[in-house]
């Protein structure tokens, strides 16, 4: 890769990372829904105006944008704002390789080979690590929450990858548009029109930050340059980026919010990243092996799996 592409797939892994710490922040002016549907609307207007019609089924658009952006965001919201650390959620939430792998062996018949299978074992192990650290100094509900919102993620990775979109920014903005109005109406039946309300009556430039990072950051520029990046260079090129996310996010989660990093939760860290690394970047060919997707790093939608493969190098970023 070239210093400049390299340079840029490191500003995207660093912009995903620390757009756990901006959620942590806007969550601290919107109730978790509200703020979900927010992030969605901003990310999905003026820009679907602009990126031509869906260039696959509307059953994808749709079966993603209520997996991704419903289920995988509304609970990971809510998990963070229930007490989950924003560091921890970008660490634990990248266990949605494994659930893909599982997910893709059940629904689309592919078998993992041997080192993927040994790879899902250590991650497992890394969130079992996290789980006893998390268990003794925060809410446990909180860590399920984001554990369930990584399943969520693994069956939105599975429907785009038997969407296999032609266009990923094209197929991101039309999916911002699905959860849009699914989460205000969960948003004003479990949080109330008033908390609403007063939310958006106090808004403020922190809380318009927030949202402007979070769907014209990490949304539409973190996820046209990796999809850019993915059709310039080989998979396998790329994907190892990915993995600098929860570094990023743990980093910035401890100069910023000051959380406390044990060292339980370092080697939760080094399991769980280690583990992805074997779980998600083993070549494919081995006999009974599938050639993988890529799929979107921590906190993003899931980029465009065709227009990255190529016939022998391709693996996922997950």
């Amino acid at each position: 890769m070239r210093p400049v592409h390299i340079a840029l797939a490191v500003l995207v892994a660093a912009v995903w990372g620390v757009n756990f710490v901006v959620i942590e922040l806007g969550l601290g002016h919107f109730p978790p829904l509200l703020f979900s549907a927010l992030r969605f609307l901003v990310a999905a207007l003026p820009a679907v105006f602009f990126v031509g019609r869906p260039k696959v089924a509307w059953k994808w658009v749709i079966g993603v944008g209520l997996a991704l952006g419903v289920a995988k965001f509304g609970l990971l919201f809510i998990g963070m704002d229930r007490g989950m650390p924003a560091g921890l959620s970008s660490l634990v939430v990248q266990i949605q390789a494994v659930f893909t792998a599982l997910f893709a062996a059940v629904v689309l018949s592919e078998r993992p080979g041997r080192v993927r299978v040994l790879g899902m074992a250590v991650a497992l192990c890394g969130i079992a690590l996290a789980a006893v650290d998390e268990g003794t100094s925060g809410p446990v509900l909180a860590f399920l929450l984001v554990i369930a919102a990584a399943a969520c993620w693994g069956v939105s990775n599975v429907l785009t990858r038997k969407a296999s979109p032609p266009d990923a920014l094209n197929f991101m903005i039309w999916v911002s548009t699905v959860p849009v109005l699914p989460l205000l109406a969960l948003s004003l039946l479990f949080e109330g029109p008033q908390a609403d309300l007063e939310a958006l009556r106090a808004l403020d430039w922190s809380g318009a930050g927030a949202i402007v990072y979070v769907a014209w950051g990490a949304t539409v520029f973190g996820f046209g340059a990796w999809g850019f990046l993915l059709r310039r260079y080989p998979a396998s090129a790329v994907a190892p980026f990915s993995l600098l996310v929860p570094v990023f996010g743990m980093s910035s989660a401890a100069l910023l919010l000051d959380e406390s990093v044990s060292p339980l939760r370092w080697g939760a860290a080094a399991l769980l990243v280690g583990g992805v690394a074997l779980t998600s970047l083993s070549r494919a060919g081995a006999p009974g092996a599938p050639v993988p997707e890529p799929v979107a790093p921590a906190g993003q939608l899931p980029p465009d799996a065709s227009a990255s493969r190529t016939p022998s190098t391709a693996t996922s970023p997950r």
